[in-house]
């Protein structure tokens, strides 16, 4: 027999989100509103933990933090030797964050228990509600940090000698923050994992729907490229004699829009995100200039493709210029991951029975989910954002009543998924 649905107390969950959205809040001056600034392990990430792991022992959790750091709390079944149905997201963030990426996955999990325990609800497996560590990948430089280690794609002692711009170590951060737990970091295989999440784009407020089921997850390559050329003064150098830093990293930028613009590879995307130049100084030629590359694809020929012409184009750079040499590093590199049928089945049938209309996509941001699918049957809930799905900015948001549909949804199917043999 199915289980019922369930509806959780959407007031509450909105709360925990504004109030979990005060620690490392700041105001950001161009857009005027209320940002987060959390990065992992930081002093602000580490409050953000210890409030969230309150709420998981007020819900009645047994809370295990493991060698990552990553924080499970757990919610006993009938049958204790069942493999549970694991929930949950992250709560770091990126500089210039709003209240809800990863967050709303976190804190959804959390009312789902809430919810439970109100209803005397038991369910035949465990329930457990994770948070994972530095899934931004932006302070330590590698994304889904936390579960690809949980999951065994790193290693724990790759992590831990992760070091951040200031030199800082991810193991160094964990003990200063009072978060390098004693428990083992590989994670015994669940029965499901689903994770709901905002959107972070504008597919459900286009076909004007409040929820996504997600098919999977695509490609994701980051590099970073390092230019060394030759410093020189701004006003006696001909052209013709300067080995510019600063000028082939913008050759980079326009050469990765045109493969992009070229339609041959397919549905790339292609981003800079950090630049730096050397010396940083208004009269001198850069000496060196630091950059990032993200690519992005959902099919994995086309993004072998598009790496390899990027890496002919950094070839010919470097040989068309004296005194210019480039030297690349991987940061992180992610295939496309398709999710299991089974559990997105799970999930549309709970959202047809809240009456809730639903579609199909596929995500282009990268999520834990797609390193727990190693591991078991997995799926994930998009939540509607506004603005266009803007996120990684102050302005994402989701409306109170999207953001309590999204976990509706995930209640009904975690209830559903933990009541299975």
């Amino acid at each position: 027999m199915t289980s019922p649905k369930i509806t959780i107390n959407g007031d509450r969950l909105w709360q925990s989100l504004m109030d979990l959205a005060e620690i490392g809040a700041y105001d950001d001056e161009r857009t005027g509103l209320r940002g987060v600034n959390r990065l992992a392990l930081t002093d602000a990430d580490a409050a953000g933990r210890r409030r969230v792991v309150a709420w998981m022992e007020e819900a009645g959790l047994a809370v295990r933090i493991d060698r990552m750091g990553n924080i499970y709390g757990r919610r006993e079944g009938t049958d204790p030797t069942a493999a549970p149905v694991l929930t949950g997201s992250h709560i770091d963030s990126v500089a210039t964050a709003g209240a809800f990426d990863g967050c709303l996955g976190v804190l959804g999990g959390i009312e789902v228990v809430r919810t439970l325990n109100e209803r005397g609800i038991t369910t035949r497996r465990p329930i457990e509600v994770g948070i994972f560590t530095e899934e931004e990948g932006v302070r330590f430089g590698t994304d889904m940090l936390g579960s690809a280690v949980a999951a065994g794609r790193l290693t724990l002692e790759y992590a831990h000698a992760l070091t951040d711009r200031d030199g800082h170590t991810l193991g160094g951060e964990l003990i200063r923050t009072g978060f390098a737990g004693p428990t083992d970091v590989r994670l015994a295989p669940p029965h499901a994992y689903v994770e709901c999440h905002i959107e972070q784009g504008p597919v459900l407020a286009e076909n004007d729907v409040p929820v996504g089921v997600v098919t999977g997850v695509q490609g994701i390559s980051w590099q970073e490229i390092t230019i060394h050329g030759r410093a020189a003064h701004a006003g006696t150098t001909p052209t013709h004699l300067r080995a510019d830093a600063g000028l082939a990293a913008a050759q980079i930028i326009v050469h990765l829009r045109s493969l992009v613009d070229s339609g041959a590879y397919g549905d790339l995307r292609a981003t800079v995100g950090h630049l730096i130049v050397h010396p940083d100084l208004t009269n001198i030629v850069p000496a060196r200039a630091e950059m990032t590359v993200d690519l992005r694809n959902p099919d994995e020929a086309q993004m072998a493709r598009a790496e390899e012409a990027l890496a002919a184009f950094l070839r010919d750079l470097e040989n068309s210029r004296s005194g210019l040499s480039l030297t690349t590093r991987r940061m992180a590199k992610t295939a496309y991951v398709p999710f299991d049928d089974g559990v997105q089945k799970v999930i549309a049938q709970a959202a047809d029975d809240h009456g809730l209309e639903h579609i199909s996509l596929l995500s282009g941001a990268g999520h834990d989910a797609q390193e727990i699918a190693a591991l078991c049957p997995t799926a994930m809930i998009f939540v509607r954002g506004e603005y266009d799905g803007i996120s990684h900015n102050p302005r994402e948001y989701s409306t109170p009543e999207a953001c309590a549909h999204g976990v509706d949804v995930l209640a009904t199917t975690l209830l559903r998924l933990a009541d299975q043999d």
